[in-house]
């Protein structure tokens, strides 16, 4: 009759452990912009990002505004980039040409916000509050 009570004991166990391994190995959703480059041109400055989707759906429009500063802290401008669509765990270059911006008077990018979050991802706020940032280049890029 002792037996009865460590039977259900280790059924039950037995039953949520697998749930328990599913719900751990589940990442959390990200989207990751990545300051990769900057290359003077006549006309500017070509910046270059790579941005990762792992929301769990497909991005059909994404849209940054960021703030630049330059090496003294000083407001720039701001800009609105449209990172346009972007497959669930795809990896894409955008390059995007900043005109009368020289790449050596970039201190700083602050993402203000994202202005747009379009998709199969929900809610539309996920953008923001998965967003990570990282960079390659010797100025300060974040959220």
């Amino acid at each position: 009759m002792t037996h009865r009570p460590f039977a259900a004991l280790l059924t039950l166990t037995l039953l949520t452990a697998p749930v328990l391994a599913q719900e751990t190995a589940a990442p959390a959703p990200a989207f990751t912009l990545e300051l990769n480059a900057l290359q003077p041109t006549e006309a500017g400055c070509r910046v270059s990002f790579l941005a990762t989707n792992e929301l769990g759906g497909q991005l059909d429009r994404a849209a940054v505004e960021l703030a630049l500063f330059d090496p003294n802290g000083a407001i720039d401008r701001i800009v609105t980039l449209d990172f346009k669509d972007l497959s669930n765990g795809k990896t894409k270059v955008l390059q995007f040409q900043l005109a009368g911006l020289a790449c050596e008077n970039l201190g700083r990018v602050l993402v203000n916000d994202i202005s747009a979050c379009e998709g199969e991802i929900t809610p539309p706020s996920i953008c923001l509050d998965a967003l990570k940032t990282n960079t390659r280049l010797d100025v300060t890029f974040g959220i």
